[in-house]
C-alpha cells in the first residue's frame, strides 16, 4: 500500500480540478512543453508551471544563440546523426569538418564542436548513409564514431560499442606516441655527431681560439660530406614519423587560410630541413637538420603533455549515474504469460508494464495505480512525489513505494531519450574559440612568409649569385620562423590543465577557462547543487522516547521520508517487534509502539483521528513549512507532542560560495523544480539576482537562453534534468554527484563533489590567463636571438639551436609556475 506522507506537498504542485471540468491541450509559451488546461484556465500566455511564468515575467526573450534543438534535417527523409570524433583540438578542427561534409549530396547542415568533440549531421539516409558520413569525417587522423556509440548513458550493448570506441582511440594515441618515440631515437643518434663533430665546427666561425679554429679548419677539407646525404635520410623520416601531425595541422590551416601555430612550426622543421638538402648539393656545412629535430619534438612533446593531462582528467571522472532502461516488464494478465520482458524499443503504444519497487521507469506514460515515484532526475524536485491511477510518469523516475502499472502513451519514449537528444544538438552547436596563439600566428605567418620573399628577392638582385643563394636567403628567414608559439601554447595549458585537476577540477580544454573568464551571470540548480541532495532529519522536537517510538514505527513503512527518520531518531537495538497494529494512513502511519498508541505524519491526519494538536505546535508546522521542509508531527496517546523536520539541507559552503560570486560583480540565478518555499533560503541572499521555482527541464534551458541574451551564462547542475541547460550555457559545471548526462554535457566537471571549487575555478581562469600571456611572451625569445643574428649575416646551426634551448627552459619553467597559493 503506498503512503502518502507529501500528499499535501503535491496538491499543492498540482491542482486538481473537477471531472466535470473541459480540458484540452496547450503548449507552454516560454518552454513549449505540452500540458491539459480547463477551458476557464485558457489565456492568450499559456504556462505549465509557475516557474516559467516567471521566467517571462521577469527575463526579456532574446534572439536564439543555440537553436540546435528546434533546427532539423530539410532534405527529403531528413535524420539527425551525432557522431564523436577524435582528434578535435581547435577551431579549426571544427571548420575543417564541416567543409568535408557540408557539400555532400544529401546533407542539410553541419555543426562541429572540438569542445565536446561532436558533430551534428543533418542529412537524408536515402541519399547519403551513416557510414558514408563517418568515413568523410574519418581523414588526416580524425577519427569519427557514432555518437551512441560512446554515449555514457548508454545500455550494456552500447556500453561495449564505447568501450571498443575508447580502446580504438587508445589504440590510436599509443600509435602517435610510438611514431614520437621512434622519431626521438632517430634523431637521438644524428645530434651525437652535431656535438662531436658540427657545433664545433660552427663555433669557429666565431674565434680565433687556436684548436677549435683548426679542428674547423680540418672538418672542412674533410672529405666527410659524403655521409650528408644518410643524415637527409634520417631527418626525413624524424619529419616524417614526429613532425606528422604539424604538417597536417598546417595543411588544414592551408585549406581553410586560417594560419595557426602548427603552420607555423611546420614552416621552421621544413625549411630547416630544405636548407640542409640544399646546402649539402653546394658543398656547404652548415645543415639545420638539428632544427628540425628539436622544433619537431618540442612541439610534439608539448602536444602530448596536454593530450597526457586531459587523459588523466577523463580517467579521473567518476563511474555516475545510468538513468536509462535496457528492458521493460509487459504485463499482460489475459495471456499465457501474464509478465514477459522486452527490449525497450520493442514497447509498442498501448503496453501496459509492470515497474517494481526501487526500479527506473523505462518510458513515459500513467499509472494505473497509486505508488510514489522520485523524478528528480528529470524534474529536480528534491521531495518524491505521489501518484495516483491517471497520474502521467516520466521515464528515467524511480518508483520509491509500490509497484506500478505504467500505461504506455502514443509516444513510445523516456523522457531521459528527449533530454539526451536535446543535449547533443545543444553541444554540437557549442563552438570553441580561437586560441590566442593561434589569433598571433594568423598575423605571423603571412609576415614571415612575405618578408622572405621580399629578402630571397634583394639577395638574388644584390648579389648575383643566382638563385641558390637567394633560395638560402629565403629559406634562413623562415627557419627563424615564431615555431615556440605552437610549443608555448601546449606546455601551459597543459600545466593549467594538470593543476586544475589537482585542486579537483577536470577542465578538457583552455577555451573553457577563456570562457570562464568571461562570465557575467552564474545559474546555480538548486538540488544536489546548492542543498546536499539527499532527504534527512534536520530538526527534532519531541521527547526522546516519542521520537524513539515513531522512529521504531517508521520501519514498516514505505514512504520516502520513513528511512531517514528511522536512521536520525530510530531506538538502537532496532526492535521492530515491539510495534503491533501498524497501520498506513494517506497522510501518514499509526500502530502500537510498547502498548502505547502512536501517530506519525501530516496535522491533518491528527485532526482526522481526533487528537489533540495545540495551535502553537500547529504555527509551528506551518513555520517550518515555509522554509522549503517538511515537518512530521508525532504524537501519542490521543496528543501530539512535537515535531520532526525532514528536509534537503542546503550545503555548509553555499552561503561563501554565493558571496565570492557577488565580490567578482557576477550576477546569480538560481532554478529549481521544488516549489517556492523551499528556495527562500537562497532568495534573501545579497549575491542572488533572481530565484525561480517550480521549473521543468526545459525552463531551465530556455531561462539559461534568455539571460545569455544580455551577457555570458555559466550553469552550475548536477542532474539529468539540469543537462540541456548546461548544454545551452556558455559553460556547464557539474559537480562530483553528477549523473552521467549532466557530466557529459558540461565543459567543466568538479570532481569532488565541493561547491567551493566553483570560485577556484574562477581563480584558476584569472591566473591562467596570465601566466599564459608571459608565456607566450617568452616563446618570441628565440626569435628575439635568431632574427638579429640573420640580419648580421652571423646565424649558424649553433646559434639557433642555443636560442631554442634558452626559449625552451624560458617556457617550461614560467609554465611549471603554480597558478594559486
Amino acid at each position: 500500500m503506498c503512503s502518502a506522507v507529501h500528499e499535501a506537498v503535491v496538491s499543492e504542485r498540482r491542482p486538481e480540478s473537477s471531472a466535470e471540468t473541459e480540458r484540452g491541450e496547450r503548449t507552454c509559451s516560454v518552454c513549449d512543453t505540452a500540458f491539459e488546461q480547463s477551458a476557464t484556465e485558457m489565456a492568450a500566455d499559456a504556462f505549465c508551471s509557475v516557474g516559467c511564468r516567471e521566467i517571462d515575467r521577469t527575463l526579456e526573450d532574446g534572439p536564439s544563440n543555440a537553436d540546435a534543438d528546434e533546427r532539423g534535417p530539410n532534405v527529403g527523409n531528413g535524420v539527425t546523426t551525432h557522431f564523436r570524433v577524435d582528434g578535435m583540438h581547435s577551431a579549426i578542427c571544427e571548420s575543417f569538418l564541416e567543409s568535408t561534409v557540408t557539400d555532400r549530396d544529401g546533407v542539410a547542415d553541419v555543426a562541429a564542436s572540438y569542445v565536446t568533440e561532436t558533430v551534428r549531421v543533418d542529412h537524408d539516409p536515402d541519399r547519403i548513409s551513416k557510414a558514408d558520413l563517418r568515413d568523410s569525417l574519418s581523414r588526416l587522423g580524425y577519427t569519427a564514431y557514432l555518437r551512441e556509440e560512446t554515449s555514457e548513458t548508454a545500455d550494456d550493448v552500447t556500453r561495449r560499442s564505447r568501450e571498443m570506441a575508447g580502446l580504438r582511440k587508445r589504440r590510436t594515441e599509443d600509435m602517435l606516441e610510438m611514431r614520437y618515440v621512434v622519431g626521438i631515437v632517430f634523431g637521438s643518434f644524428l645530434l651525437v655527431p652535431y656535438l662531436a663533430v658540427l657545433y664545433p665546427v660552427y663555433l669557429s666561425s666565431f674565434t680565433d681560439y687556436g684548436m677549435i679554429h683548426r679542428y674547423g679548419q680540418a672538418f672542412a677539407e674533410f672529405d666527410g660530406f659524403l655521409f650528408f646525404p644518410f643524415f637527409t635520410v634520417v631527418t626525413g623520416a624524424v619529419l616524417y614519423l614526429t613532425g606528422l601531425p604539424l604538417l597536417r595541422g598546417a595543411y588544414v590551416s592551408l585549406t581553410l587560410r586560417r594560419p595557426n601555430t602548427h603552420l607555423l612550426a611546420a614552416l621552421t622543421i621544413v625549411a630547416a630541413y630544405a636548407y640542409g638538402s640544399l646546402a649539402i648539393t653546394t658543398g656547404q656545412v652548415e645543415l639545420y637538420y638539428d632544427l628540425t629535430i628539436a622544433v619537431a619534438a618540442l612541439v610534439m612533446a608539448a602536444v602530448f603533455y596536454e593530450a597526457t593531462i586531459k587523459r588523466r582528467a577523463r580517467n579521473r571522472l567518476t563511474e555516475l549515474t545510468i538513468s536509462q532502461v535496457e528492458t521493460a516488464r509487459v504485463y499482460d494478465p489475459g495471456s499465457d504469460e501474464t509478465v514477459r520482458e522486452i527490449p525497450v524499443d520493442e514497447v509498442d503504444s498501448g503496453d501496459r508494464l509492470l515497474v517494481r519497487e526501487g526500479e527506473r521507469i523505462p518510458v513515459d506514460g500513467t499509472v494505473e495505480s497509486a505508488c510514489t515515484v522520485d523524478e528528480a532526475v528529470v524534474t529536480g524536485e528534491s521531495l518524491p512525489v505521489s501518484k495516483k491511477p491517471g497520474d502521467s510518469v516520466v521515464g528515467g523516475s524511480v518508483v520509491q513505494a509500490d509497484a506500478a502499472i505504467v500505461d504506455v502513451g502514443e509516444e513510445t519514449t523516456s523522457s531521459i531519450d528527449r533530454i539526451t537528444e536535446s543535449v547533443w544538438n545543444l553541444q554540437s552547436a557549442t563552438h570553441g574559440t580561437q586560441r590566442r596563439a593561434d589569433a598571433v600566428a594568423a598575423v605571423l605567418a603571412p609576415l614571415v612568409l612575405g618578408v622572405a620573399a621580399v629578402a630571397g628577392i634583394v639577395a638574388y638582385f644584390q648579389t648575383g649569385t643566382g638563385l641558390g643563394v637567394a633560395s638560402a636567403v629565403l629559406v634562413t628567414v623562415i627557419v627563424a620562423s615564431p615555431w615556440a608559439l605552437g610549443f608555448a601554447t601546449p606546455v601551459s595549458v597543459g600545466a593549467g590543465l594538470r593543476e586544475a585537476l589537482e585542486h579537483g577540477i577536470v577542465v578538457f580544454d583552455e577555451s573553457v577557462l577563456e570562457r570562464l573568464r568571461g562570465v557575467d551571470v552564474v545559474v546555480f540548480d538548486k538540488t544536489g547543487t546548492l542543498t546536499t541532495g539527499e532527504m534527512s532529519v534536520l530538526e527534532t522536537d519531541a521527547p526522546a522516547e516519542l521520537l524513539a517510538a515513531a522512529g521504531d514505527l517508521e520501519r514498516h513503512a514505505v514512504h520516502p521520508v520513513a528511512e531517514p527518520i528511522t536512521a536520525a531518531v530510530g531506538s538502537d537495538d532496532g526492535e521492530v517487534g515491539r510495534v503491533d497494529e501498524f497501520r498506513s494512513h494517506p497522510k501518514g502511519v499509526s500502530g502500537t509502539v510498547d502498548g502505547k498508541r502512536v501517530l506519525v505524519g501530516h496535522p491533518d491526519l491528527f485532526r482526522s483521528e481526533g487528537w489533540t494538536l495545540e495551535d502553537d505546535l500547529a504555527e509551528r508546522v506551518e513555520t517550518q513549512r515555509g522554509f522549503g521542509r517538511l515537518p512530521i508531527v508525532v504524537g501519542r496517546d490521543g496528543r501530539a507532542e512535537g515535531v520532526v523536520v525532514v528536509g534537503d539541507e542546503p550545503r555548509d559552503d553555499w552561503d561563501e560560495t554565493l558571496s565570492s560570486l557577488g565580490e567578482r560583480d557576477i550576477a546569480v540565478v538560481v532554478l529549481t523544480g521544488d516549489d517556492e518555499t523551499a528556495t527562500e533560503y537562497f532568495a534573501a541572499h545579497a549575491a542572488v539576482e533572481h530565484v525561480f521555482a517550480a521549473v521543468p527541464p526545459a525552463g531551465k534551458t530556455e531561462a539559461v537562453r534568455r539571460l545569455r541574451a544580455d551577457g555570458r551564462v555559466a550553469m552550475v547542475g548536477d542532474g539529468t534534468n539540469d543537462a540541456p541547460a548546461l548544454a545551452e550555457a556558455d559553460l556547464g559545471i557539474s559537480l562530483g554527484s553528477a549523473t552521467a548526462l549532466a557530466a557529459d554535457a558540461a565543459d567543466l566537471a568538479i570532481v569532488d563533489d565541493d561547491l567551493r571549487a566553483v570560485e577556484r575555478a574562477f581563480e584558476l581562469a584569472s591566473a591562467s590567463r596570465q601566466r599564459l600571456e608571459s608565456t607566450l611572451g617568452l616563446a618570441l625569445v628565440y626569435n628575439a636571438i635568431v632574427l638579429p643574428t640573420a640580419l648580421l649575416g652571423a646565424l649558424n646551426p649553433l646559434v639557433a639551436a642555443v636560442a631554442v634551448a634558452v626559449c625552451s627552459l624560458l617556457v617550461v619553467g614560467n609554465a611549471a609556475r603554480p597558478l594559486l597559493s
